[in-house]
């Protein structure tokens, strides 16, 4: 049955629809700058792209350096970078902060009042565009503001995972309700920490703030996750918002090829059994105490088990190894580990064969890498999303937690032990079976809910063109 709209006599039948649908729809991206935010919304423009939408991501010309690297040259007519210049006011950030990459998390609301003030700059963008759809990060819920103002719809992208986003709307929006989940909780000391940094972020809330948990026009949210992992916290969070999840599967990256500064790290892998080696990486954006750093140093030298650290530092801080570690550590662990101090490809180091664990804080982005790769975690997690993630990853039985005692400290003892038995115990066995049989179901939905992602994105915004043309 052929589809006739009336504007200036124009007819389209659903034959002229459907050609463009697959040709030429427009999407606009927007998300938060921070790197575990934007490669979900990168991963998506691929999938996007190989099923014909036109993509252009938009964000600072800071973040869009990264962001170029990232995307192939077989994506270069399909997916093209728009940059967001922010203004240039005196209590606002310098260009180069203009991401939350190196930035200590306490100025994260800066980023965010200088991204509210590009509100016109945004604006601007969408009307030189006009794209059919705007796919903005739940961190930047004023952009729904700014699409509806040129009658552009969009829809919120959910850059964590349905568990602890379930959690939080549950507690927030429907309090009286219990969760139904007793594997998914905050300890006593975490629920602190979000009430002070919620107080925090109430006292520094603006008037014309946009709720982020806000139903907007839009009853849909894509979400960077998978039944595979999830499907009981994504029907829960349907149920609970009357809101249609979306996951659109988890980021897979084929490994990175090694360059020729790779070559002693991967000589030393290369002589290492299978599975015996632990990977230590905390990322950039929340750096080691001293303590912590002493504990863990410690907790490796008496697991004696294999190991590569990557201790970072504030950018642009230089510190001596041999200083910032205990006294005699290097000397000490002598050939079984590498103390790297700069950075390297989580991806690349992940998938050698003789990689049996990966410590981290067990952000979301890093839950991903070791469901990929198929690696067990030793998390430490601290603050945000962190301890949900490891909550849910030990419920999938893929992960064992350092448990942070009343202070919230940890030990180098239950560090030392947790190691051995991952990398040398039958529990350790055990979560890299688990871990490698979900890793391979991942991949063999992930073009399924992919297809099934990219089908609902045609349709809405198949839907927003005949509401436009009638």
């Amino acid at each position: 049955m052929s589809i006739f709209f009336k504007k200036k006599k124009k007819v389209l039948t659903s034959t002229n629809v459907t050609e463009r649908r697959n040709t030429n729809l427009k999407v606009l991206m927007f998300p938060w700058l921070a790197y575990g935010h934007i490669s979900p919304f990168l991963n998506l423009a691929k999938k996007l792209a190989d099923k014909g939408f036109l993509i252009r991501v938009c964000s600072t010309p800071i973040s869009l350096e990264s962001i170029g690297k990232e995307i192939p040259e077989k994506y270069s007519a399909s997916i093209k970078i728009v940059e967001l210049h922010l203004p240039k006011l005196p209590q606002l950030l310098a260009p180069h902060c203009h991401t939350t990459n190196d930035l200590p998390p306490n100025l994260d609301h800066i980023v965010q009042k200088a991204l509210k003030f590009s509100k016109p700059n945004f604006s601007k963008i969408l009307e030189n565009l006009k794209p059919d759809l705007v796919i903005y990060d739940i961190l930047l819920q004023w952009a729904e503001v700014v699409a509806n103002e040129h009658n552009i719809p969009s829809i919120k992208f959910i850059t964590c995972g349905a568990a602890i986003f379930s959690y939080f709307f549950n507690s927030l929006r429907k309090p009286e309700v219990e969760f139904p989940f007793p594997d998914i909780y905050p300890k006593e000391s975490e629920l602190v920490k979000w009430g002070e940094m919620s107080a925090k972020f109430a006292k520094e809330k603006d008037p014309d703030d946009v709720d982020p948990f806000a139903k907007g026009s839009m009853q849909f949210m894509l979400m960077s996750t998978s039944r595979i992992i999830e499907a009981k916290y994504i029907d829960y969070l349907s149920e609970l918002s009357n809101w249609k999840v979306i996951p659109v599967g988890l980021p897979i990256k084929d490994p990175m090829t090694n360059d020729a500064d790779d070559v002693e790290l991967i000589h030393w892998l290369e002589k290492k059994d299978e599975n015996s080696t632990v990977f230590v990486n905390f990322g950039s954006e929340h750096l080691l105490t001293k303590e912590d750093m002493e504990e863990i140093a410690f907790g490796l030298e008496f697991s004696n088990v294999n190991f590569i650290w990557v201790v970072r530092f504030s950018k642009g801080e230089e510190q001596n190894l041999e200083e910032v570690l205990p006294q005699g550590f290097l000397e000490r662990i002598g050939e079984r580990g590498k103390v790297l101090d700069k950075w390297e490809q989580k991806s690349r180091i992940l998938n050698h064969t003789s990689i049996g664990g990966f410590i981290s804080y067990c952000d979301w982005s890093s839950v991903i890498k070791c469901l990929d790769f198929g690696v067990p975690m030793i998390a430490m997690p601290i603050y945000l999303d962190q301890p949900m993630n490891t909550r849910l990853m030990v419920e999938l039985g893929v992960a064992v937690e350092i448990v942070r005692d009343d202070e919230s400290k940890i030990h180098r003892e239950e560090i030392a032990q947790v190691l051995e038995s991952v990398i040398r115990g039958k529990i350790g066995g055990n979560m890299r079976t688990k871990v490698k049989d979900i890793s391979k179901n991942l991949k063999s939905i992930r073009g399924e809910e992919m297809d099934g992602a990219a089908e609902e994105l045609i349709q809405l915004c198949k839907n927003s063109i005949k509401i436009k043309i009638m």
